[in-house]
């Protein structure tokens, strides 16, 4: 078994399609009107056809997952959201994490939260660039060692 597609119920399919479309390029691979299917493994749904199926009123706003989207040129990304066509709604702007992550999370049009954030890799190599040793890095941004040494060309043994 595989977990093929992750679905959100939208209000209004045409609008949530044209978000994920403009600020994270999301193409669509199927259309069958109220269910779409989107690159990256995005479904949407729209509320009126979600709620026959379940026969249960559906409530969005629950803060109790995400949709998780790497971008390491945050401050372009930034800027995208600011020039967006849609009013961004944020529950953090642009915040640094301890293990020196830079994430930016924000609502979709149904309240749906999405986290952007750099890739650790990224952040990895941002900090040997700047100077920290293997050791220093591995202990910053709390990845193995090992993996460090790889990122920085350095032989694993």
């Amino acid at each position: 078994m595989k977990l093929k597609n992750i679905l959100f119920v939208v209000d209004d399919i045409e609008k949530s399609k044209a978000f994920y479309k403009e600020l994270f390029d999301l193409e669509m691979i199927a259309d069958f009107g109220e269910n779409v299917v989107l690159t990256e493994g995005l479904a949407l749904q729209e509320r009126k056809l979600w709620d026959t199926f379940i026969a249960k009123k559906t409530t969005f706003g629950g803060n109790d997952a995400e949709l998780y989207f790497e971008e390491n040129n945050i401050d372009k990304f930034l800027q995208k959201l600011e020039e967006s066509s849609f009013s961004i709604k944020y529950l953090n702007k642009c915040k640094e994490h301890d293990w020196g992550q830079r994430v930016i999370r924000i609502y979709d049009p149904d309240k749906h939260v999405i986290e952007i954030g750099e890739s650790m890799e990224y952040v990895a190599r941002r900090f040997l660039e700047r100077g920290m040793t293997v050791e220093q890095t591995a202990q910053r941004t709390q990845l193995p060692l090992s993996q460090v040494k790889v990122i920085a060309g350095v032989n694993a043994c």
